[in-house]
């Protein structure tokens, strides 16, 4: 670790108590995924399948279950392996979501294999193209959501408060469900990166107060250093947990043990530690009020096909109305850092402030490199993240079914954002404190 950035108590997720751009407008309150049925998100694809090729194509709608759930499923049902399976993007465990999943399977097609058939999921279409689907291969997704013990009379501050997004954006904060139900997922990543493997795996398994409840004797007995009875006691669906306490059991090294963990889940924990560095530059351009305005050195995000320039003082002096219309029309706006060796640094002050919020979370530069020359796993290739993104089509209804009161918000964004973000705008609850609620604290 960089001794001289030791202290972490400044680095948090930056999911609690956000400065809501929508402050004027009343909160409805209320509360979120009460029911699974309460929240519904449709990946919009960014192409469809050809109609021909290796890899078949599914659109599958699931409930309580986790994408990497549903890829074990699948690859079980065709008998291939995990990495023959392709998905877009992770979707919500608690919630009812549909995605496209590919399928590796040469020289077959759908009429060769069995349906699919599971209590959680259903298939409703099936085709076949020549390419794996990809990570970050669609183009947003759909949400309809239903806030529940709410007065539905409110639905007029959602409106407002939606509409207002509309025109000026919301803050891009990644929201809690990135950070895990502990909410450490990024301190796990920031120990991976340095190497410190005996902290990642005390991170991962110590008891917590906020740990699931069916692994807390599994955590109890990993805390006395009971590694056999840890695995046994830990329920299999917790893999990460489950596969690392087998691997100690064995005797394996804590760099062996840690490696036991999924690739893609792995990856996930790193890609929590940048987002919390990013989560806090937003914070902190939230607060300065230059979420919605280009400054020097800024990189600016190209929203159609996702490309990047930097924003130069001359660019700013010599075409600052062409500018100002395309932040205006949401073609551009400032971006934020996803840290890592390949990313595209900012400039000037913009670039210094990242630099200290990098350094806020114990890490340098120099520390992603030297990750990626002793252990290529995980790998930090980083990017850049727009800090303000569009939401699309707003929808607001208020009523009343057979579980209660509702006001129900749909809406379109982007891949990689998060819907809890704009509900929290709407809702003025913070996600902190919907979490503790949902854990009994």
């Amino acid at each position: 670790m960089s001794s001289e950035h030791s202290d972490l108590s400044a680095f948090t997720p930056g999911v609690a108590s956000p400065r809501y751009l929508t402050h004027e407008i009343a909160g409805t309150g209320g509360t979120l995924k009460q029911r699974p049925d309460d929240f519904l998100v449709e990946e919009i694809p960014l192409y469809l399948p050809s109609g021909e090729g290796e890899h078949i194509y599914l659109f599958v709608e699931k409930r309580g279950l986790s994408t990497l759930q549903l890829r074990d499923l699948l690859a079980r049902h065709f008998g291939v392996k995990r990495n023959a399976v392709g998905h877009a993007g992770l979707k919500d465990k608690h919630a009812v979501t549909r995605q496209v999943i590919s399928v590796h399977a040469p020289g077959r097609t759908p009429e060769d294999i069995p349906s699919f058939q599971h209590d959680r999921a259903r298939v409703l279409w099936v085709d076949l193209h020549p390419n794996k689907l990809q990570r970050g291969h669609l183009a947003g997704n759909r949400f309809s959501i239903k806030v529940r013990n709410v007065d539905p009379l409110a639905v007029r501050d959602a409106k407002r408060s939606l509409d207002l997004l509309a025109r000026i954006g919301v803050p891009n904060r990644f929201g809690t469900q990135r950070f895990g139900n502990q909410l450490n997922n990024h301190l796990i990543g920031r120990a991976l990166i340095l190497g410190d493997y005996d902290s990642a795996i005390d991170l991962l398994l110590s008891p917590h107060p906020l740990a699931p409840e069916g692994s807390r004797d599994a955590r109890e007995a990993y805390r006395r250093g009971q590694f056999e009875s840890a695995a046994k006691l830990m329920p299999k669906v917790f893999k990460g947990e489950y596969h690392t306490l087998k691997a100690l059991a064995r005797g394996d090294s804590p760099h062996k043990a840690i490696r036991a963990i999924d690739p893609t889940a792995a990856g996930f924990f790193v890609s929590a530690f940048q987002s919390a560095v990013f989560n806090q530059i937003l914070n902190n351009r939230v607060q300065a009020g230059t979420l919605d305005r280009l400054e020097p050195g800024d990189v600016a995000f190209v929203h159609k096909n996702r490309s990047s320039f930097q924003i130069t003082q001359e660019i700013l002096e010599t075409e600052s109305d062409a500018l100002r219309t395309r932040m205006e029309r949401f073609e551009i706006g400032p971006s934020g850092p996803m840290w890592g060796t390949t990313m595209p640094r900012a400039g000037g002050e913009v670039a210094e402030r990242e630099l200290r919020a990098l350094a806020q979370a114990g890490m340098s530069p120099k520390d992603m490199e030297l990750c990626e020359q002793r252990d290529a796993y995980p790998m930090i290739g980083g990017d850049r993240r727009p800090l303000r993104i569009p939401v699309i089509d707003p929808e607001v209804e208020g009523g009343i079914d057979e579980h209660g009161a509702y006001i129900r918000c749909a809406f379109e964004l982007p891949r990689g954002s998060f819907a809890t973000t704009v509900m929290d705008e709407v809702m003025k609850t913070s996600a902190m404190q919907d979490l503790e609620n949902a854990h009994g604290s």
